[in-house]
């Protein structure tokens, strides 16, 4: 069965009085990550041994393999970027409670998480992603990767936030300044329920 471009979780306009415009999902959504699912779709087709296997599966099996790059780039920025549509919100940046006091206990609290996330995000050269995640041992910590990996394929934890730092996701909104980009993001868009909803399945 074909993988699938899901549907935005709001309106292409929901973003927008909080720093992410209309044409920026529009593009980002339905021109870059219907990109990605069409070109993994066409990998899975040509390679019988992808027929069937999960998102999950794939990314796993064809990380860190040179002659996977293609698929790997494709099916990581696919899983990427179905968790970064639910990790935004129109009613984002307020951090619910039992986040807010893993944040305190692992990280030292809600600036010094949201400093060293902007630092993860801003010192990725290139293109790439910052993470929130809840690390094999339990505590939150803040990571990124390059290009199309994520926190599944490095078995650094379960990502509970993906900021995409790809210049698509920013320059219609905020031209070349990315940590503009990242703060506003942090402050406004980020959506901390669905952070600590994943964090509690864990």
């Amino acid at each position: 069965m074909a993988f699938e471009l899901p549907a935005l979780p709001y309106s292409k306009t929901a973003l927008a009085g909080r720093g992410m415009c209309e044409e920026t999902l529009d593009l980002h959504h339905g021109k870059h990550h219907q990109a990605y699912v069409t070109a993994l779709n066409g990998f899975v087709e040509a390679n019988a041994a992808l027929a069937g296997k999960s998102l999950e599966e794939i990314v796993t099996l064809s990380h860190g393999k040179a002659d996977m790059a293609p698929v790997f780039n494709n099916a990581g920025q696919h899983w990427n970027h179905i968790l970064f549509w639910q990790a935004m919100s129109p009613n984002g940046g307020g951090i619910p409670g039992k986040l807010a006091a893993k944040i305190e206990s692992d990280l030292g609290g809600v600036q010094k998480f949201k400093d060293a996330f902007k630092a993860a995000a801003t010192t990725q050269f290139g293109s790439g992603w910052a993470w929130l995640v809840l690390a094999p041992d339990g505590k939150l910590k803040v990571t990124k990767t390059a290009n199309g990996s994520n926190p599944l394929a490095t078995g650094e934890g379960r990502a509970l936030l993906g900021c995409d730092v790809w210049e698509h996701s920013y320059y219609l909104d905020f031209r070349n300044r990315r940590p503009d980009y990242v703060t506003n993001w942090l402050d406004k868009i980020a959506n901390y329920e669905f952070a600590e909803a994943e964090m509690l399945k864990a």
